[in-house]
């Protein structure tokens, strides 16, 4: 990469002499710089060299380009990009580290974190700062400090000492003196000749200080092996009882290499096995069926309502284990479910004084959508959602536990990890699944600062949750990318298997390492790129799912067995008909007195009941469940129960003698009020419960004496939109307020870089002129068109300079195309400071 004819003296320069993608550039890879827009490329520079901004930079470099930035951090400054390549080979070299350094050094460029040409290559102060070795913060290198800074605090005679045993001529100043011990460290034959003299105990000592930490403890009294090396400079003193092995020596013993082991390539993924295609969609679309069948009971049993609200938020442990019985699955992965679920906006609070959780109007809506397209939205939601099911159960900063549907659950670096895991399993051949140790590692790779060392490697863990959410959810299959999941992602056609073994295929048990090379990761798509994608996604995936079946096969032990899924209208009325005993491939129904009783409860007749099975079954309806619906329906409503608090009625008072006598009414403490009228001071549906407990069929009357129907009342919440993810940050500007923004940028950079001529009066950065010889210049410049520098004030109090090219001036007001905005604009003359004129150069 060649430097340019003039070097930049500054950041701000550099910037300057950046064309406009390269700008883009640098603002897609930081979106901090951009929030809020920069007026001038001078405060982009600024604000590309402030801590925080440089810390996240920093964060989002893979290890190679971060040890790139750590080895210019310990290399002098300015620094050519001989001696970096130096510093990350060695004198022996390293074809990949040569191969690999020109990028890692065009990534840091490109991020601002690195400016200059390559003869003159700088490290932003910041991150110099940063990264250099210091006692407080060693540096990953685990070099210490130059000769020069750990003997700045040495006496001149000490320092002539040391020069003198090395063998090297005495000064007549420590500049000098300092100077010669630093070429000799430098130096490969002399340094090889002084060390040649060393005892082999005072070796052992620089060996075991050579790759960090550089520092050692030392008593007043050195042992003969440590005085040697203090008395040549190779140990400095730094403090008292501490010594250090100067940045230069350490190199030397290095062999010239910044780091015990450069890292150039990402770690290989290793596929551990590898299915067909079809295989891998097959499974991906039952684990998808699976999934939508799960939400579909998980909000059905709180279609009523709910678990409560706990008061600080969330479920409760009790809630939670309930939910996970219901379910049939295990704690953690009930978690997930209900997440999942809160988080495509299908459930939530409802508001009440007895808060509890609901199903939201959208489950109505998402319920009629084809599966397809349901699978595709839960999939979305997870994609993009920040809270993180998988910290369920653990600690907050505050010591508390954190609860499913609760606070704290967010993590804003889970939607990236997720695409980022999925984005890997896309550069894979088809049908690829790779292990989990191997995903890992290259994500460490990728990411090192948010690596174990932060937060107990919580990308780490992220990424094993994405790996086992993905699988349950149906957008992997066998631990390989299903079809569906990649136009899920956006993902690009897949390579074919046959492209990473070579000739021949590879056996499920074998082991295949992938080349280090992976395509780049995927952009995040914009929202019209996922509605796009999550509508690909559902076509690949509909001839995959069951086709719901019209019909139950009944049987003579009062069961019902349905093969498959069901159609909706025939899996609801099944449902209140009758109680699901067992799931699986094929679903197991089972009528009883209680499930029939409900049906009729609902409205249902029991002629519609005998029609309705008759009309779904393949198998003739038996004769046990005619007789089971006809007696219940025969019972049914014969007893009437409405609010006195409550009362009974029947026209067959030998039927209120019976329930009167009966020592289990005691509790309902009943009284007759009439031959046929039995009261209570229970409320309806307590006595409801304790005679249909008593096995009696009851039915609700309203008070005008009609029978209630009691259809299971679904509970809704009022309409909630599902929770925003929390953003890991600015969100990565599109191409349209890039563009604006580069524009703006530049726009203030001619206004505050144009050469003007200063009035005679200018006593600060705005120009001074009077209204007079404002208003006069002005008009000047209307009639020849020609473009001024103008001081403004708005009407906040905030002072701007400005490029403006009048074009009218009149009623106390100056239209003028204004530069720094690049639009038409009009100012007020009264909030004009002063006027200059452009120089004419």
């Amino acid at each position: 990469m060649s430097s340019p004819a003039t070097p930049p003296r500054s950041l701000a320069e550099a910037l300057r002499a950046r064309d406009d993608a390269s700008l883009a550039a640098l603002l897609r890879a930081r979106p901090d710089l951009i929030t809020p827009v920069p007026t001038d490329l001078t405060q982009l520079a600024t604000r590309a060299g402030t801590r925080a901004s440089v810390v996240r930079a920093l964060e989002r470099l893979d290890r190679f380009a971060l040890q790139t930035a750590q080895a210019l951090a310990v290399a002098p400054d300015p620094a050519g990009y001989d001696v970096l390549l130096g510093l990350m080979s060695g004198d022996e070299g390293d074809p990949a580290v040569e191969a690999a350094l020109p990028r890692a050094v065009a990534t840091l460029r490109e991020q601002a974190l690195v400016w200059g040409g390559d003869d003159r290559l700088r490290l932003v102060r910041t991150a110099r700062e940063l990264l250099a070795p210091s006692p407080q913060h060693p540096s990953p290198t685990g070099l210490g400090p130059t000769v020069q800074e750990a003997a700045a605090g040495m006496s001149p005679g000490r320092i002539q000492e040391i020069v003198a045993a090395a063998g090297l001529p005495s000064t007549h100043d420590s500049v000098s003196a300092i100077a010669a011990l630093t070429a000799l460290f430098g130096d490969r034959e002399r340094m090889a000749a002084l060390l040649a003299g060393a005892p082999a105990e005072s070796r052992e000592v620089l060996d075991r200080l050579v790759w960090g930490p550089p520092y050692g403890q030392v008593t007043a009294d050195p042992a003969p092996r440590l005085r040697w090396l203090l008395d040549r400079g190779l140990l400095l003193p730094t403090a008292p009882g501490t010594v250090v092995l100067p940045r230069e020596v350490a190199l030397r013993l290095r062999g010239g290499r910044a780091h015990r082991s450069t890292e150039p390539l990402p770690p290989a993924l290793e596929v551990t096995s590898t299915h067909r295609p079809q295989v891998v969609d097959a499974t991906a679309a039952g684990q998808a069926y699976t999934a939508l069948a799960t939400v579909e009971e998980l909000l059905k049993d709180w279609d009523e309502g709910g678990p409560a609200v706990l008061r600080a938020g969330g479920l409760s442990v009790r809630d939670l284990k309930r939910t996970a019985v219901a379910l049939d699955v295990s704690e953690p992965v009930a978690a997930f479910w209900v997440e999942l679920a809160y988080a495509a906006g299908l459930l939530a609070s409802d508001g009440e004084a007895d808060e509890r959780y609901a199903a939201t109007p959208a489950h109505d809506e998402w319920l009629e959508l084809p599966p397809a397209e349901r699978w595709a939205q839960l999939a979305q939601a997870w994609l993009t959602a920040t809270r993180t099911a998988g910290v369920v159960g653990g600690r907050d900063a505050k010591d508390r536990t954190l609860s499913a549907l609760g606070p704290g659950l967010d993590r804003s670096a889970a939607p990236e990890v997720r695409h980022r895991v999925l984005s890997l399993l896309a550069g894979l051949p088809q049908g690829a699944s790779p292990s989990a140790d191997s995903v890992l590692a290259r994500l460490r790779w990728e990411r090192p600062l948010r690596g174990p060392q932060q937060d107990d490697d919580l990308r780490g863990r992220l990424a094993t949750w994405a790996l086992s959410e993905a699988e349950m959810l149906g957008v992997t299959g066998r631990g390989a990318l299903s079809e569906h999941g990649r136009a899920l992602l956006g993902a690009p056609a897949p390579r074919p298997a046959e492209e990473a073994s070579g000739a021949g295929g590879q056996g499920p048990g074998d082991k295949l390492p992938v080349h280090h090379h992976v395509p780049l990761p995927l952009e995040p798509l914009t929202p019209a790129e996922q509605a796009t994608a999550s509508a690909a996604a559902a076509r690949l995936l509909a001839p995959l799912l069951p086709e719901p079946l019209d019909h139950v096969l009944l049987q003579a032990d009062l069961t019902a067995v349905a093969p498959g899924p069901l159609r909706r209208p025939l899996a609801d009325m099944l449902g209140v008909l009758a109680d699901v005993e067992s799931k699986g491939g094929a679903t197991v129904y089972r009528f009883t007195p209680g499930s029939v009783r409900r049906a009729l409860d609902a409205g249902r007749a029991a002629s519609d009941l005998h029609a309705f099975l008759a009309a779904h079954s393949r198998t003739p309806v038996p004769q046990p469940l005619t007789y089971l619906i006809d007696d219940v329906a025969r019972r049914h409503g014969h007893l009437r129960v409405g609010a006195a608090s409550a009362y009974v009625r029947c026209d067959d008072d030998a039927l209120l003698n019976e329930i009167m006598a009966d020592k289990r009414a005691a509790g309902l403490r009943l009284r007759r009020l009439a031959p046929t009228v039995l009261a209570t001071q229970a409320d309806p549906a307590t006595l409801l419960d304790g005679l249909r407990a008593m096995g009696y069929a009851p039915a609700a009357e309203s008070a005008e004496g009609d029978v209630l129907i009691t259809r299971a009342d679904a509970h809704r919440t009022p309409p909630r939109s599902a929770p925003e993810p929390v953003p890991d940050g600015p969100p990565t500007p599109d191409a349209t307020l890039l563009a604006a923004a580069i524009r703006a940028i530049r726009a203030g950079d001619r206004a505050s870089t144009t050469p003007r001529k200063q009035p005679p009066s200018t006593n600060g950065d705005l120009p001074r002129t009077s209204s007079a010889e404002t208003l006069a210049t002005m008009q000047a410049a209307a009639l020849t068109g020609e473009a001024v520098w103008i001081g403004y004030v708005n009407a906040e109090g905030s002072a701007s300079q400005r490029v403006i090219a009048p074009i009218r001036v009149e009623g106390g007001f100056v239209t003028a195309y204004d530069h720094t905005a690049d639009e038409v604009r009009t100012y007020p003359l009264h909030r004009v400071t002063g006027v200059a004129e452009l120089a004419e150069d």
